[in-house]
């Protein structure tokens, strides 16, 4: 830093309230080295910005300063998935609180957080959940909780196949073809798959007989199966 002077401030003795201030925002992934370099460059910029003549004490004014860039780095340039910004500053906040907490007793619970940091306890849970956020797994690290001398590859061990997509193409499909029903047959497949009514009970609310009711969803069904079967063969078709 030269001779030590920036703005006509003594910045080398005020580096240890630098340290003390990026100890206190240690406890991620971020080396404290880093931290260190990032609260210092927050005392410069303080040292060339500061004006006596507000009636400030430099060293209340640095402190400011310098937490205000440890968070800006926190909020920039740390994040492995990208938070708004507001999500990100109460993630911070809760963070720290937990930190001081932790180190005066036993862990704070997710209402004292709240009162301490003037949010709401919902806000807490978010700002916790949104603190993981700054950090993301590499797929191609090993699993834990494996007791395999090689364990498996963290993408191996995450999602599976979806048998739910099948399910919307289907339903899409039956849809279409529902759609394309006399009304009669769609009240009575309505009535006898969704409302779970017996052929009988259908027979006598239409004012027709139980056979009539049987021919008419048979007809339905039959419609429905053949539609259900060309879109497959469609599928197939364009698939090779």
């Amino acid at each position: 830093m030269g001779d030590g002077y920036a703005g006509g401030v003594e910045v080398e003795r005020f580096l240890p309230l630098a340290r003390h201030l990026a100890r206190r925002y240690h406890g991620s992934s971020e080396p404290l080295d880093d931290l260190v370099q990032v609260a210092s460059l927050g005392l410069v910029k303080a040292a060339h910005r500061f004006d006596e003549r507000r009636g400030v004490s430099f060293g209340t004014y640095a402190a400011y300063a310098i937490t205000g860039e440890l968070k800006r780095h926190f909020r920039d340039r740390t994040w492995a998935v990208h938070v708004p910004r507001g999500a990100k500053e109460r993630a911070v906040k809760v963070n720290q609180a937990i930190r001081e907490s932790s180190e005066e007793r036993s862990a704070p619970s997710e209402g004292e957080l709240a009162e301490r940091v003037g949010l709401s306890e919902r806000e807490v849970l978010d700002a916790r959940q949104t603190w993981l956020a700054l950090e993301a797994s590499s797929l191609d690290a090993p699993a834990g909780g494996h007791d395999e001398p090689e364990p498996p590859p963290l993408a191996e061990t995450i999602g599976c196949l979806d048998g739910g997509y099948e399910c919307v193409e289907n339903k899409l499909t039956l849809e279409a073809a529902v759609g394309k029903l006399p009304v009669r047959e769609r009240r009575m497949l309505r009535m006898r798959f969704i409302e779970d009514r017996t052929q009988a009970d259908i027979a006598a609310r239409l004012g027709v007989s139980q056979m009539q009711v049987s021919r008419v969803l048979r007809e339905a069904l039959e419609h429905l199966e053949a539609a259900a079967d060309t879109s497959s063969t469609g599928a197939n078709r364009v698939q090779g």
